[in-house]
Parts: C-alpha cells; sequence; structure tokens
C-alpha cells in the first residue's frame, strides 16, 4: 500500500515539474486571464493549493506550542493557513 502510495506521489510531483514551464506564460501575463491559464489554474494550482492547506494545517498545530511560548501565533497562522486558503478559494481562476 505504501509504495503504491509512494509511486503514485512521485508520478504526480515528476509530472507537476514537467507541466510548470508550460504554464510560465500563464504566471507572466496580465490582465484578462487566457484559457490556458484557467486550465493550468485549475489542473495544476489550485491541487497543489490545497496540498499546502493540509501541510500548512499540520505544520502549524506541530508549532502551536512553539508559537504560543513566542508569541507569535497570529503570524504563523497567517502564514501557514490563510494564505494557502487564500490563494486556493477566494482568487478569480486563472489570476495567479
Amino acid at each position: 500500500m505504501f509504495k503504491m502510495i509512494k509511486k503514485s506521489v512521485t508520478i504526480y510531483l515528476i509530472a507537476a515539474m514537467i507541466l510548470i514551464p508550460f504554464g510560465a506564460t500563464a504566471f507572466a501575463r496580465t490582465g484578462t486571464p487566457t484559457a490556458g491559464a484557467m486550465i493550468t489554474d485549475t489542473v495544476l494550482a489550485r491541487p497543489l493549493g490545497f496540498g499546502a492547506i493540509v501541510i500548512g494545517t499540520v505544520a502549524f498545530v506541530v508549532s502551536l506550542p512553539f508559537s504560543a511560548l513566542g508569541g507569535n501565533v497570529d503570524q504563523a497562522f497567517k502564514k501557514m493557513m490563510v494564505q494557502p486558503t487564500r490563494f486556493t478559494f477566494m482568487r478569480p481562476i486563472g489570476v495567479f
């Protein structure tokens, strides 16, 4: 089971690394998003953003005791949870 998950994640990461240069023009453009930018956003950026939410949530929970001792819980919350959530769910499709 673990080998299958590891293989799937590896294939997904390799595919993402291959496809990122094709989306570079979509990232560089300003103004009205093109169809390519919308597709790149839907297929690549949104799933990666969702992964960032999951990883950020886990990291926030793990770092919470240390953030509380340091007095920067709000800053950690914004960086690890709010920013990935806004990137994934609160922006127009195709606008990076």
